[in-house]
């Protein structure tokens, strides 16, 4: 049965509702309930609380990510995170090298990053990844150069769920002797990070990507006295100097609280979700032809991308609007409507790149929703189709 005469919301990978716990975490430090001051304000006991509640919480993810606590810099998201990692490190480090290795599918947060880049005088090389969506190791190791300073890689896809081979990459760029970024934004919280497993160097997250609040995110520096990065913005020096302004203690503790409560409930999450994605796929693919993208035996199953031959994306989101609320891909465009570049990549053209939508699910979907999505697009297509004759 229907929850409530709303569209059901299917668009979790650009960003989840506010898990309650962490709605109830926040309000204590909106309220006064557990303080409201200036974590920076140390010349009196509430600055002094707060400045506790900021350390208690840069712990929390710390320990969620298997990593030191003060490898932890909050900043707004992972926008910024992804900012700081690759402008901080090439501007503090150009003396070493003025190249940088990526793929061209990363979010537009690493893309148009590296292309302002260009105008500094680095050089970038996109690689290209495999009609699955993968990126081939190799491929990377081919990529660096002498100069190479930085590769960065998408842990999971954002548009296609796809999981990269993140192990292997990490040893490419060990053995090469540069640093890795991780983009993590689909990732933590719902799927294992285990950073003291690992050669990551800098990864970036979101709140709001994991029942989180919007505004806040993360970058982990691995040994901040190793690997100097320069500031985006300058300030009052907070977050050891890398990312000046007043902490929001309210939105940090929200993080913390959101991301320690999904990594507790992460496996039995995994296989809902994955029970979820698989019924969508069975189901709707008894209904209408269906074309998945990506790899299937390397995505997460919180994300799904798929095309109906013969029906475009904008026609299907639009005649669905009333029942659920789907995209057609990445949600920070600025509302304009193009063909993804991830699919381009991937080689997806024609009426399967133009029909492209995705649909992304959380733990807080059920099997009725389910229903209702397919429902919702097997009507749609009918309609479509019988407004094309």
């Amino acid at each position: 049965m229907r929850r409530s005469k709303s569209p059901i919301y299917f668009d979790s990978a650009a960003t989840t509702r506010v898990a309650p716990e962490a709605c109830v975490a926040m309000l204590a430090h909106l309220d006064g309930t557990e303080g409201f001051a200036n974590p920076s304000s140390g010349q009196h006991e509430a600055g002094r609380r707060a400045a506790d509640v900021v350390d208690r919480a840069r712990s929390d993810v710390a320990t969620e990510l298997r990593c030191a606590a003060d490898e932890i810099i909050f900043t707004s998201g992972a926008t910024e995170s992804i900012n700081l990692a690759l402008r901080g490190v090439a501007l503090a480090n150009a003396r070493h090298g003025r190249h940088i290795v990526t793929t061209q599918i990363e979010h537009k947060a690493t893309l148009a990053c590296c292309d302002a880049l260009t105008d500094d005088g680095f050089g970038i090389t996109r690689v290209p990844p495999g009609q699955d969506g993968r990126v081939d190791p190799a491929a990377i190791a081919d990529a660096v150069r002498a100069d190479t300073l930085l590769v960065s890689v998408m842990h999971t896809n954002n548009e296609t769920g796809v999981v990269q081979p993140l192990r292997e990459i990490a040893a490419v760029a060990e053995d090469c002797g540069v640093l890795l970024h991780v983009d993590a934004a689909q990732a933590a919280g719902k799927l294992p990070i285990d950073l003291s497993d690992t050669s990551i160097d800098l990864l970036s997250l979101s709140a709001h990507k994991f029942h989180g609040p919007k505004g806040i995110g993360c970058l982990f520096v691995r040994d901040r006295a190793r690997l100097p990065l320069r500031p985006l913005a300058f300030g009052g020096g907070q977050e050891f100097g890398l990312r000046p302004g007043t902490l929001p203690t309210h939105q940090i503790v929200g993080l913390a609280s959101a991301l320690t409560l999904v990594a507790e409930h992460r496996e039995r999450d995994l296989q809902h979700v994955s029970l979820l994605r698989a019924a969508f796929i069975e189901t709707l693919s008894a209904r209408v032809p269906l074309r998945v993208h990506g790899a299937p035996d390397a995505a997460s199953p919180y994300i799904l991308n798929f095309s109906i031959p013969g029906i475009g994306s904008d026609a299907l989101i639009n005649q669905c609007a009333a029942e659920i609320a789907i995209a057609s891909g990445s949600a920070c465009s600025s509302g304009t409507v193009e063909p993804s570049h991830v699919l381009r990549a991937m080689g997806v053209e024609g009426d399967l790149l133009h029909g492209a939508v995705r649909v992304s699910f959380d733990r807080y979907h059920t099997l009725d929703d389910i229903e209702v999505a397919v429902d919702a697009i097997t009507q749609a297509v009918k309609r479509i189709r019988e407004l094309d004759t």
